[in-house]
Parts: structure tokens; sequence; C-alpha cells
């Protein structure tokens, strides 16, 4: 059984900072492709960013020099530090595990976090 629980996401100025953490608990097997995507109102989910076991990283166009992910194996969590945020990136930001989740998401999902970007 995998679970994924998200924290982080919130209400932020055009420019400001968050970051996203996902810990994952799984018992019997261990995910090690794990990202983010999200899903603007009346748009399609997308992927934001992913992180392989071997540490192969991939990021939306959108986001690459804002947005940094990264993992600590030990703690079995991902992170998405996001920076210079826009409006453009508000949206429920999932969390994706799965053995592997590019270019198709994985089989787990977290609950979903809300990132608003707004002055």
């Amino acid at each position: 059984q995998v679970q994924l629980v998200e924290s982080g996401g919130g209400l932020v100025q055009p420019g400001g900072s968050l970051r996203l953490s996902c810990a994952q608990t799984t018992v019997g097997v261990r995910l090690n492709a794990m990202g983010w995507y999200r899903q603007a109102p009346g748009k399609q989910r997308e992927l934001v960013a992913a992180i392989t076991g071997r540490s192969s990283i991939n990021y939306a166009d959108s986001v690459k020099g804002r947005f940094t992910i990264s993992r600590d194996n030990a703690k079995n969590t991902v992170y998405l530090q996001m920076n210079s945020l826009k409006p453009e990136d508000t949206a429920v930001y999932y969390c994706n595990a799965g053995f592997t989740v590019v270019p198709s998401p994985g089989r787990y999902w977290g609950q979903g976090t809300q990132v608003t970007v707004s002055s």
C-alpha cells in the first residue's frame, strides 16, 4: 500500500517562493520515481517536475530556472522548491509516484495541495 502525504501549499505574492514536500510511505515496495503534476481550473493536469531513482530530472519548460525538484532518500521524501512564482503557476499540485512518472504519470497520487499566486 502506498500513501503520498503532501504539504507546503498556500497563498503567495508574485515573485515569492514556496516549498512543497511529499512523503512516501510504502509497504512492501519502494517507488523510486516521484514527481509533481499540477492542474489549473479548466486545464488538463500537466507535469511540473520529476525525479527518478538515479536522480534523472525532468522539468516543464514553463518552470525551468525557477523550480527545483530534489529528494531525500533517507526520508523517502521529494521536494519542490518554487521561486519567482507567477500567477500562471496557480493550480492544485499533486505528488505522483510509480516505477516511472514520465512521460505518463505513475500509479499513485497524493491528495493535492493548492498553490495560489496572487497580489
